[in-house]
C-alpha cells in the first residue's frame, strides 16, 4: 500500500482542485435517484422483522412506537451534521472521508478497516439472507427450517447479480434501485392503508394502545438495546455520503435528499407499526419471527403471498444499496492509500470502480459461506454507532479550530452535540449495563488494526507478489487509476 498522506484537518474542503487524471467516476445520481437511494438502503428487512425485538426490549406498544419516533429524529439530526460535513469536505466515503481529513491517517485506517473487513461486508451478507429466506420460502411449504444450503445458494446469487449489475454501469444501478425502492415503498403502504381499512371496520385491536405504556422497561441497557433494533432498520440514512462524488450538484441534492428521504421512511415506519398493533396482540408480535407476515395472513387472505414477495423485494434493494455505496467507500480508501492501490482504480470503458466491487463481493461472500449472523444486528449497530459518534465530533472539532472555512450549510451547533451525546450512551450504555461477548471482538478487531496499519501503511511494507498481482488484475479487469470528481 502506498503510504496515506499526512493531513492537517484543512486539506481538501470546499474549493479543492482535483488532480490530474483523465478517469473519473460519473455524476449518474439526481435527486429523486438520490432519495431513491437513501430510501431503498434503509427500508430493508428491519421493518418487518424489528418490531418484535424493540417491543421485547421495551416491553410495551408505546414505548416501541416512542423508540421508532425518536430512531427517526436521531437520524434526521445525524443527516443533517453529515449534510454539513459533506459540504466542508465534497469527496465519496462519508465518515471515513470526513475522519481522515480532520483527525489524519490513523483514525481514519481503524474505521476503514472495520468498516470494509466487518460492518459492509456483513451487513450485506445479513440482508442477503433475509432475502434468500424470503425468496425460498414459497418452494418449501409448511416447513419450519429451510435448508441452510439453499438459502446460502440463494444469497450468493443475490450477491453475484448486485455485482454484475454495479460493474455494467452506475446508471443501471441506480435504474434498478429505483425500481426496488418503489416497490418496498407501495409494499409499506399497502400495509398502512391494510390497517386503516380493519380500524375503519371495527376490527381493530385498540386494547394494547389503550394500555400502550403498561410494562415498560426503566433498565437502560434494554433501552439502549430497543435502540440497537430500530437504528438496524434506519440503517443507510447517510448512504448518500459514500457516493457524494457521484451525486449532481452535491451542495444542493445532497441536503434535500435527506430531508425528504428520512421524514418520509420516518413516518412510513410508525404509521405500518401502528398498522401491526391494530390487527395483531403485542404476545402475537412476540410469538412470530415474521411480523408482516404474521399480518398479511389475518388482512389479506389469499393475497397474503404478497408480503413475503414485498419483503424479498425491499431486502434486494436494500442489499442493492448497501452493496453500491460499500464499494465506494473501499474504492476511496484505496484512493487515499489504506487500501492496495488496485482496489482505487476504475474501468476503463464502463467508469465503475470494477476492482472494489470485486473486493467487497468476495469478502460478503466468505462471510456468507462460513458465517452465522444471529447476533448480526446489535454488533454492527455498536460498531456503527461508535464511527457515527467520533464523525459528529469532525463537525464540532472544525467547528472550533477552523471556524473561518466556508460553509455552504451550517446546522445549529445543538444539533451535533444533541447526536454526540445520543452516540456515547447507544455505546457505553449496553457495555455498562448488559456486557456481551461481541464487544470483546470488536476491541480485538480495532487492536488488530493498529498492528496492521503500522506495518502495512506507516512503514509502506509492500509485497512483490502483491505488484506482481495488481499488474496482471489491472490488465484482466480493464482498470485505470482515477481522480477525485469534486468539482
Amino acid at each position: 500500500m502506498e503510504r496515506s498522506r499526512e493531513r492537517d484537518g484543512g486539506e481538501g474542503v470546499a474549493g479543492q482542485e482535483p488532480g490530474a487524471g483523465r478517469l473519473r467516476l460519473r455524476r449518474e445520481i439526481g435527486l429523486w435517484s438520490g432519495v431513491s437511494l437513501i430510501v431503498g438502503s434503509m427500508v430493508g428487512s428491519g421493518i418487518f422483522m424489528s418490531p418484535q425485538g424493540i417491543l421485547v426490549y421495551m416491553g410495551s406498544p408505546g414505548a416501541s412506537l416512542v423508540v421508532w419516533a425518536v430512531c427517526g429524529l436521531l437520524a434526521t439530526l445525524s443527516a443533517l451534521c453529515f449534510a454539513e460535513l459533506g459540504a466542508l469536505v465534497p469527496e465519496s466515503g462519508g465518515e471515513y472521508a470526513y475522519i481522515l481529513h480532520t483527525f489524519g491517517s490513523l483514525p481514519a485506517f481503524l474505521v476503514i478497516y472495520t468498516f470494509v473487513l466487518v460492518s459492509r461486508p456483513a451487513s450485506i451478507a445479513a440482508i442477503s439472507l433475509s432475502f434468500a429466506e424470503y425468496a425460498v420460502a414459497p418452494f418449501y411449504p409448511g416447513c419450519s427450517s429451510l435448508p441452510p444450503a439453499v438459502l446460502k445458494s440463494m444469497a450468493v446469487a443475490c450477491i453475484l447479480l448486485l455485482l454484475v449489475v454495479n460493474g455494467w454501469s452506475s446508471k443501471l444501478a441506480t435504474q434498478l434501485n429505483d425500481v426496488c425502492t418503489a416497490a418496498k415503498v407501495f409494499s409499506l403502504l399497502v400495509i398502512v392503508v391494510g390497517g386503516a381499512v380493519v380500524l375503519g371496520q371495527g376490527r381493530g385491536r385498540t386494547e394494547a394502545l389503550l394500555a400502550a405504556f403498561h410494562n415498560t422497561t426503566r433498565q437502560t441497557g434494554r433501552i439502549s438495546m430497543a435502540f440497537y433494533q430500530g437504528l438496524w432498520s434506519f440503517d443507510g440514512w447517510n448512504t448518500l455520503n459514500y457516493v457524494l462524488e457521484e451525486l449532481k450538484n452535491p451542495q444542493q441534492n445532497l441536503v434535500w435528499a435527506l430531508m425528504i428521504a428520512i421524514p418520509l421512511v420516518t413516518g412510513l415506519y410508525i404509521l405500518v407499526n401502528i398498522s401491526y398493533l391494530l390487527v395483531l396482540s403485542p404476545n402475537e408480535i412476540l410469538s412470530t419471527d415474521a411480523v408482516a407476515v404474521s399480518w398479511g395472513n389475518q388482512v389479506l387472505g389469499a393475497w397474503a403471498w404478497l408480503v413475503p414477495l414485498a419483503v424479498a423485494l425491499s431486502t434486494f434493494g436494500s442489499a442493492h444499496g448497501t452493496f453500491f455505496s460499500g464499494s465506494r467507500v473501499c474504492y476511496v480508501a484505496a484512493r487515499e492509500g489504506h487500501m492496495p492501490g488496485l482496489l482505487s482504480m476504475v474501468h476503463t470503458r464502463r467508469l465503475t470502480p470494477t476492482p472494489a466491487l470485486v473486493f467487497t463481493t468476495a469478502v460478503t461472500l466468505v462471510l456468507v459461506i462460513s458465517g452465522n449472523f444471529s447476533n448480526i444486528v446489535n454488533f454492527f449497530s455498536f460498531l456503527a454507532w461508535v464511527t457515527y459518534g467520533t464523525t459528529i465530533s469532525c463537525l464540532l472539532y472544525l467547528r472550533m479550530k477552523k471556524k473561518n472555512l466556508p460553509r455552504p450549510y451550517k446546522v445549529p451547533t445543538i444539533v451535533p452535540v444533541v447526536v454526540l451525546l445520543a452516540s456515547l450512551y447507544l455505546v457505553l450504555a449496553p457495555v455498562i449495563d448488559h456486557p456481551q461477548i461481541e464487544f470483546l471482538y470488536i476491541f480485538l478487531l480495532l487492536l488488530s488494526g493498529f498492528l496492521v496499519y503500522f506495518l502495512f501503511v506507516y512503514f509502506q511494507h509492500q509485497p512483490k507478489c502483491l505488484q506482481t498481482a495488481t499488474l496482471h488484475l489491472q490488465l484482466l479487469l480493464e482498470v485505470a487509476p482515477a481522480t477525485k470528481n469534486v468539482d
